[in-house]
């Protein structure tokens, strides 16, 4: 009872501290390792953002308009959501830069810490999102391009910054394999999901996004095979990411999956469930999780 006492006041009130502070804490990646572990259990709504609203699809196609990016950030921020994650899907395609002005207008907006993402290339664009008040920044497309990147942006702005996003398939006729896309699922590299969790892990990420293509949008459930290989294969946090549904599928991610955070999409933006209900389930369940204030 003591952790959970604490957590409202050890977890969201600490990282909005270091906002705009990343000098400070840029030696520090093996104090957010330990930090880490000691945390409750994260929900995190995602706002997919494509010219300016929020989109979600079925398997990375298909998308439907889900609203105004700020308004949901501000919603789900009341609504006792851990964090945000706001990407935008199409930055990498179009070869443009996240819109600098609409993080602006979310981190001034909201209570809790987001990350950014989408066509981030390089660490002055990462400087650029930090100082326009995102708590994190996302690399995926450029840092399987430039592997560097990730090594240079965690020496410079710590790795409690800098999150891997791993878009994974299975491969064809194979269980517990599959490859890393990238290009907004557009693109097979060829690399193999573990391998590459494991070098960002040693290029200094200090967390990883992964997911689940196959499981994207479906509201079927997460891949569990895929989150817990990845999260026994590293140290560093895994969010969940593709397929929740159900409360159920959110408790397995956790329990089975061994995920320190789910990524929540269109179970919100649907009005399916709602964050109170999810966590009063974990809860529940016995799970550390956050309570609402």
């Amino acid at each position: 009872m003591l952790i959970l006492t604490l957590l409202p006041i050890f977890g969201n009130t600490f990282v909005s501290a270091i906002r705009g502070k990343m000098n400070v804490l840029c030696k520090i990646n093996s104090i957010w390792t330990i930090f880490f572990k000691m945390v409750a259990l994260r929900l995190i709504p995602c706002l997919d953002v494509a010219n300016g609203r929020v989109v979600k699809g079925v398997n990375f196609v298909n998308l439907r308009d889900s609203g105004d990016p700020v308004e949901l950030a501000c919603k789900y921020s009341d609504e006792g959501a851990d964090e945000l994650v706001f990407l935008d899907i199409r930055a990498s395609v179009e070869n443009r830069r996240t819109l600098i002005d609409l993080v602006s207008r979310t981190a001034k907006s909201v209570k809790i810490p987001f990350t950014v993402g989408g066509g981030i290339d390089s660490i002055p664009s990462i400087n650029d999102l930090l100082r326009a008040g995102a708590d994190k920044v996302s690399l995926n497309s450029s840092a399987v391009k430039n592997p560097d990147l990730i090594s240079k942006s965690s020496e410079q702005f710590g790795a409690q910054c800098i999150v891997i996003a791993i878009d994974a398939r299975r491969k064809l006729n194979k269980v517990n394999e599959w490859d890393v896309y990238v290009k907004g699922g557009r693109e097979n590299t060829r690399l193999d999901v573990l391998n590459w969790a494991k070098k960002v892990e040693q290029l200094g990420a200090g967390e990883i996004l992964l997911t689940s293509m196959d499981g994207d949008g479906t509201q079927n459930g997460y891949d569990l095979l895929l989150t817990e290989s990845v999260a026994n294969a590293v140290n560093i946090p895994v969010i969940a990411s593709g397929g929740a549904g159900c409360l159920n599928d959110i408790y397995d991610v956790f329990q089975t999956g061994k995920a320190s955070a789910a990524l929540l999409a269109s179970l919100l933006h649907d009005k399916k469930l709602t964050i109170n209900e999810i966590k009063t389930f974990l809860l529940d369940k016995q799970l550390l999780i956050r309570p609402n204030e």
